[in-house]
C-alpha cells in the first residue's frame, strides 16, 4: 500500500496532488484518495496507463479523455466531476495518467452496508430517480455506461448520486458489437450474457438489478458463472417467449433451457410497492427494443405519484 502511494507520488511530483491512500480498481484503473496540496481539498486520483502505439497515444483513448471532458462541462448534479488531467511518466510502452475527479466518501454499496435496517421508501426512491437521471443524461449524449453497478454510483455526504467510472462508457453505435467482459455478472443484461451486440438498453437492465437490490440489500442475480447468472435470471423472470429469443444469433437456443415456473418479484421484495413493480418489470424486459428507456423512466408514475414516507 505504501508503496503503491509512493510511486503515484512521485509520478505527480510536477501536479499538486499528493496521494493518501489506497481506494480501489476500478474498471479502467486504480483509485487513490489525494489531496491538492495548495487548497487542501480532497479528491480522487485515477491513475491509469495507456498502451502507447508508433503514433504515441491511441485515439481511442484520445476520444475517452475527451469525452470525460465534455461531460463535465454540463456539470451534472448526478455525474461525477472531472477536476484535473495530469501526466505522468511515460514506463516502457505505457503512459501513465492521473484523472482526478471529486472525492465522494461512499459508494452505493457501501452505503447499504451502513445501512443494515434498510431504508425509508422515500430515500430510495430519490436515489433510484437519480440514478436514472444520471444515466438518462449519458444517453442523451450517445453514451453507453456498460458497467453500472452499485460501486459505480457514489453517494455524497447529504446523500445525492453520482455516477463514476467511465472507463467502459463508449460513444456506440447500436450494431457494433463490444466485448462480453464489460458489465459486472450479477448487473449484465441477457443480450451481454449471450454475446449480442447491444447499447443503451443494457443500463437500464443494470439500474433494475439496482432498485430490487435497494429494496432487499441484496443482489437480485448473483450468479457465479454466466450460466448460472442466465439461470439465476430465468429462475426469477421466467423464460422468455420464443418470439424474444434472438434464435438465429444467440449461441444458446431457447430449448436449451427448462424453466416451468417463475418467482414473484414481491416475494423477494414484499416492500416495494406496486408502480416501483411495474417499473421494474419495464427495465427487466428481456427483448432490449421493448425495455424502457432512462427519459421515459423519469416520468413512470413510481416518480410522480405523492410520497410515501415508510
Amino acid at each position: 500500500m505504501a508503496q503503491s502511494v509512493s510511486n503515484v507520488q512521485e509520478r505527480t511530483h510536477s501536479s499538486t496532488y499528493e496521494a493518501l491512500s489506497k481506494i480501489g480498481r476500478g474498471a479502467y484503473g486504480t483509485v487513490y484518495k489525494a489531496k491538492n496540496k495548495e487548497t487542501g481539498q480532497e479528491v480522487a486520483l485515477k491513475k491509469i496507463c495507456i498502451p502507447l502505439d508508433e503514433d504515441g497515444i491511441p485515439m481511442n483513448a484520445v476520444r475517452e479523455i475527451a469525452l470525460l471532458k465534455q461531460l463535465n462541462t454540463y456539470k451534472h448534479p448526478n455525474i461525477v466531476k472531472l477536476l484535473d488531467i495530469c501526466h505522468g511518466q511515460q514506463v516502457g510502452k505505457e503512459l501513465v495518467m492521473y484523472l482526478v475527479f471529486e472525492h465522494v466518501e461512499h459508494d452505493l454499496a457501501m452505503y447499504i452496508e451502513k445501512n443494515p435496517n434498510g431504508f425509508k421508501t422515500t430515500e430510495i426512491r430519490n436515489l433510484c430517480r437519480e440514478i436514472v437521471n444520471g444515466v438518462d443524461f449519458l444517453h442523451s449524449n450517445r453514451i453507453v455506461h456498460r458497467d453500472l453497478k452499485p460501486q459505480n454510483l457514489l453517494v455524497t455526504r447529504d446523500g445525492h448520486i453520482k455516477l463514476a467510472d467511465f472507463g467502459l462508457a463508449k460513444t456506440y453505435d447500436y450494431e457494433m458489437k463490444l466485448t462480453s467482459v464489460v458489465v459486472t455478472l450479477w448487473y449484465r443484461a441477457p443480450e451481454v450474457l449471450l454475446g449480442l451486440s447491444y447499447a443503451t438498453p443494457v443500463d437500464i437492465w443494470s439500474i433494475g438489478c439496482i432498485i430490487v437490490e435497494l429494496y432487499t440489500r441484496t443482489p437480485l442475480f448473483a450468479g457465479k458463472s454466466e450460466k448460472e447468472q442466465f439461470g439465476e435470471i430465468l429462475r426469477v423472470l421466467g423464460k422468455p417467449p420464443k418470439d424474444e429469443w434472438p434464435e438465429k444469433n444467440a449461441p444458446i437456443k431457447w430449448s436449451a433451457f427448462n424453466v416451468t415456473e417463475r418467482l414473484d418479484l414481491k416475494t423477494i421484495a414484499p416492500n416495494m410497492c406496486d408502480t416501483v413493480l411495474d417499473l421494474v418489470m419495464k427495465m427487466l424486459t428481456f427483448d432490449p427494443n421493448k425495455r424502457i428507456t432512462a427519459l421515459d423512466a423519469l416520468s413512470h408514475k413510481y416518480f410522480m405519484e405523492e410520497p410515501i414516507d415508510t
